[in-house]
């Protein structure tokens, strides 16, 4: 498994940092989570003018074996068919990417369906969707390995074309299973707290996937395949991951800790991005500092995950596409917190008394 050299921004600079902050020609704190993103990106930058230049967005897609035990409401080929929306600039993601000034990658990671000859699509299958986890894993090492190195390459890409900001989204029918049962294991949460409605199921859907998900744990802690013990241990994580996760969550994952190790800033969307989220920071604390929490999204347990991690989200639109929405939808806000501390004027330059 590859590791990561991802390390805490240098404190050194936190204070110039705040006392330009201070020094702006504004009431000491009065532009509240506006100041604390301005610090949080001057210190992954390791600058006091910070810039958000060339914003990328990957859209990375991947199917689920869980999805034929009936766990969402919608059906495996909305997968596909959604990809290639994509592609014609039809969907959620792609307005907003277009809104915000975003470069939109669109990534077979593991999607059940020939999409290599689609225009638009960049093409990095690992199968074509992964196993049924109520039966055994839903990956193997090699599959996982794989996975994570297409996040690490996409990254790699965006990074050399200049990318300092990057948000991420998903479109996997079924995924949040395996986020439910990761939040569950990771966070060490009743499983049934974990557990939503996901794309729109009903009471009695919800059940059934509660009875399915139950199921798959105990085959996951029985089974000999690896006795998960902690989120601090390492081995038991990854183990964890593999069993139950999806292509394009993998990838997100190594997106993610690529990111922090290149220092580029994360933008994190809603519950199935958390939980990688959640993941990445499981197995590198320090890739945290490297992430903003955009939204706060409706799925049962997202907040509680968020307060896991002490996350603060910036938005709670009720947004549940997936797809990065939320993410994106957040970014002006990133971006006034960027413009405050460049644009404004301070106190000398603007001839104003400063009166604390």
């Amino acid at each position: 498994m590859r590791t990561f050299n991802i390390q805490r921004p240098d404190e050194g600079l936190r204070p110039a940092i705040q006392d330009k902050i201070d020094n702006l020609n504004k009431p000491k704190g009065s532009l509240g989570r506006l100041e604390e993103l301005a610090m949080q990106i001057c210190m992954v930058q390791q600058t006091l003018s910070p810039s958000l230049n060339h914003p990328c967005h990957l859209l990375l897609g991947g199917d689920h074996g869980i999805e034929r035990e009936g766990v969402s409401v919608s059906p495996r080929e909305v997968t596909w068919q959604q990809m290639i929306n994509f592609t014609r600039g039809g969907g959620g993601v792609n307005m907003f990417c277009r809104q915000h000034g975003f470069k939109l990658r669109i990534v077979d990671v593991g999607v059940d369906y020939d999409l290599s000859q689609v225009p638009g699509i960049i093409s990095r299958k690992v199968a074509w969707g992964t196993g049924n986890f109520r039966y055994g894993p839903a990956m193997t090492e090699e599959q996982q390995d794989q996975a994570l190195q297409v996040g690490i390459d996409l990254i790699s890409e965006c990074h050399a074309e200049g990318c300092q900001v990057l948000s991420i989204g998903e479109m996997g029918i079924g995924n949040t299973s395996p986020s439910s049962i990761w939040m569950h294991l990771l966070c060490n949460i009743p499983l049934d707290d974990c557990i939503g409605a996901g794309a729109g199921l009903n009471a009695k859907g919800i059940e059934h996937k509660r009875r399915v998900l139950h199921e798959a744990v105990e085959l996951f802690r029985s089974a000999g395949v690896q006795e998960f013990r902690s989120a601090d241990d390492s081995f038991a994580v990854w183990e964890a991951l593999r069993y139950f996760g999806g292509f394009e969550m993998m990838a997100a994952i190594g997106a993610m800790l690529r990111a922090a190790e290149l220092g580029i800033v994360v933008l994190i969307d809603g519950f199935i991005m958390t939980a990688c989220a959640l993941a990445a920071c499981s197995l590198y604390p320090e890739a945290k500092s490297y992430m903003i929490f955009t939204h706060s999204g409706d799925e049962s347990g997202h907040r509680r995950m968020l307060d896991f991690l002490g996350a603060r989200p910036l938005l709670s639109l009720g947004l549940r596409l997936g797809e990065g929405t939320g993410a994106l939808c957040a970014f002006p806000i990133v971006d006034s917190a960027v413009r405050m501390i460049n644009e404004m004027n301070n106190f000398s330059n603007a001839s104003i008394t400063k009166y604390f």
